[in-house]
């Protein structure tokens, strides 16, 4: 399954809200994006099906390795890209906003570059 922006998206959340509380639902995935609970149910249904994000019988969701892998790699990215943006002098809401457009469209070269340059600061 390639994975689009928004299929990025969906799993960084639920990376992000696994790491604060552990037990990550539909719901609570819903109120983090302000998405419908139907288009998040659709979601996390192509997602399932793509073999990215697992829902046990309590419907408690969870990355599989692949998932991990996705939503980890957008996370650091957006991470990185905020902080550097904001040591340029962006404001933080703004430095958040464009790194989570850029992180979903530059490349590994060019993100592991600016990776490089900062880790020389």
């Amino acid at each position: 399954m390639n994975l689009q922006e928004s299929g990025e998206m969906y799993l960084e959340t639920i990376y992000i809200l696994s790491q604060r509380s552990g037990a990550v639902r539909s719901i609570d995935v819903s109120e983090y994006m302000n998405y419908s609970k139907p288009s998040v149910s659709r979601a996390i249904g192509l997602l399932k099906s793509g073999g990215y994000v697992n829902m046990n019988s309590g419907g408690y969701l969870t990355l599989t390795d692949a998932g991990l892998e996705v939503a980890s790699k957008i996370y650091e990215r957006h991470t990185v890209l905020t902080g550097y943006l904001m040591s340029l002098g962006v404001s933080e809401k703004t430095a958040a906003e464009d790194a989570c457009r850029i992180e979903h469209d530059i490349s590994d070269e060019s993100f592991n570059a600016i990776k490089a340059q900062l880790s020389k600061k």
